[in-house]
C-alpha cells in the first residue's frame, strides 16, 4: 500500500473540514486512485470538485508541486494539492 498526502486550500478545506490528510492507496494508484480516497465520505467536497462526473475546470490538481493530470501514478509519500483558482489584483 501507497500513503500519499493531500493538502487543500481555501474553500475546499473549508468544505472537506480539514487543510491536510493523508490517504492510503494500492502500490499501483493513481492521482484519480487516491482523489477518490479523498473524497470517500466527503460527499460535499465531490459535488465542489467534480462536474459532471469529471474534474471540474476551476479546480487546480498538483503533485509535488506540479499541475498533475488524474492518470498521473502516484509513489509514497507524495503530496497532492487541490485549489480553485487564484486571483490577485
Amino acid at each position: 500500500m501507497t500513503t500519499v498526502r493531500w493538502r487543500l486550500f481555501a474553500d475546499l478545506a473549508e468544505v472537506a473540514g480539514d487543510r491536510k490528510t493523508t490517504v492510503t492507496v494500492a502500490d499501483d494508484a493513481t492521482v484519480e486512485d487516491a482523489l477518490d480516497a479523498l473524497l470517500d465520505g466527503r460527499d460535499s467536497l465531490r459535488v465542489r470538485v467534480f462536474d459532471d462526473g469529471t474534474l471540474a475546470e476551476h479546480v487546480n490538481l498538483l503533485c509535488n508541486g506540479e499541475e498533475a493530470s488524474l492518470s498521473d501514478a502516484v509513489s509514497e509519500n507524495d503530496e497532492l494539492a487541490l485549489f480553485p483558482p487564484v486571483s490577485g489584483g
